[in-house]
């Protein structure tokens, strides 16, 4: 499968967001989607140590997390832009969902969420992030 100029845009992603931060995964889990079982990224996975899992096909149980995960952030992300929540940068343009993503990802993984007694950065990391408001509790 050839992804073209894209290739390099997912190794940038995944070296920058990924190994950077977290370092190099023992495994990851992935659904057959073409981008993760391309030649380049099974060479990639193989200099790094990295198993390639599939989960199991036609089975949505199985992935009932992290699809609740994702409608959770889509309809935050739908919410921000519907309420005009944008964007602007030093030349005044309006950027789209993509450039709230940071704040979103840092807001669902800072709150506690149903049922469970850590913040998803809690159990990732190992201590939360501080937030702006947790600036403003020192002072009140």
């Amino acid at each position: 499968m050839s992804l073209g100029g894209n290739i390099h845009r997912y190794c940038s992603i995944f070296l920058n967001n990924i190994i950077s931060t977290c370092g190099v995964p023992k495994i990851i889990i992935s659904d057959r989607a073409q981008k993760f079982t391309s030649e380049f990224w099974t060479n990639l996975y193989d200099m790094h140590g990295t198993k390639l899992a599939f989960s199991t096909a036609y089975y949505p149980q199985k992935d009932v997390l992290a699809e609740r995960m994702i409608k959770a952030i889509e309809a935050i992300l739908k919410r921000s832009c519907a309420y005009g929540m944008e964007y602007k940068d030093h030349e005044g343009y309006t950027h789209d969902w993509v450039t709230l993503l940071p704040a979103v990802q840092l807001a669902y993984n800072t709150t506690q969420h149903y049922r469970k007694v850590k913040t998803p950065a809690l159990v990732e990391k190992g201590w939360n992030p501080l937030l702006p408001v947790d600036h403003l509790k020192e002072h009140f």
